[in-house]
């Protein structure tokens, strides 16, 4: 599939003022982080954060299609010993705004930095949040199918006829699961957990987020020829 970016360098807040209306698909970013990497970044305080980011998630408001979505990586730091809750805080002023809090997905960072801490273990986890301006919105599921594997075979060949039509409780509470949605299957849909490893190569950049994330991200939410922005390309 032929790609055509176009980058424009400057202010986020201030480039996209000239961004019609109702005009992008997908926004995925990963925006500047509070009071982390100050040397890529320049620092944003965490007591100004939202303050900071609100004219801009106002801006990407505008410029989403009522069909579109926003996937919003950012993940809070821990200060003293405790967690910010200027995520928490953001992701209610963005509601305040208009926004949808739709989905919330997690990217499991299988190579972690290591480290110890006397009251927390590493970080291995970063939030994607999942933001729309309509209940109605783009979403093709079948293009991040995933295999079903071969544990399927196994469990469907031990099964009877009519445990194959439905699975009952075999502890009497009533409640079961339908096993004929998974005869013949070859793909499931996946969960809300990315595997994915943090982007290694990139000597240019303090916490560039790997391809695989975005990508994923554009085989769900858009199809050939839409406009995805990232209005914090960082590097």
């Amino acid at each position: 599939m032929e790609i055509r970016a176009d980058v424009y360098q400057g202010d986020a807040g201030i480039i996209l003022q000239d961004i019609d209306d109702n005009t992008v698909d997908l926004i995925v970013t990963s925006p500047p982080y509070a009071d982390q990497r100050k040397d890529t970044y320049g620092g944003v305080h965490i007591n100004k954060y939202v303050e900071w980011f609100l004219p801009i998630s106002q801006e990407l408001l505008r410029v989403l299609k009522p069909s579109g979505t926003f996937i919003l990586n950012i993940k809070e730091r821990v200060s003293s010993g405790e967690r910010s809750t200027y995520v928490i805080e953001l992701i209610l002023e963005m509601k305040k705004q208009g926004w949808l809090w739709t989905e919330e997905f997690i990217w499991h960072k299988k190579n972690c930095y290591p480290g110890k801490w006397p009251n927390r273990f590493r970080d291995a986890w970063e939030r994607l949040l999942q933001f729309n301006k309509t209940k109605q919105f783009n979403m093709y599921q079948e293009a991040v199918m995933v295999p079903m594997g071969d544990w399927a075979k196994t469990r469907l060949r031990n099964l009877s006829e009519t445990d194959k039509i439905r699975d009952n409780s075999k502890v009497g509470s009533g409640f079961g699961k339908n096993i004929s949605n998974w005869i013949g299957r070859k793909s499931a849909y996946p969960t809300n957990v990315l595997h994915l490893a943090t982007e290694c190569s990139n000597k240019n950049h303090s916490a560039a987020f790997p391809e695989e994330l975005p990508c994923w991200f554009i085989k769900l939410f858009t199809k050939e020829n839409d406009t995805v922005m990232d209005p914090f390309m960082g590097s």
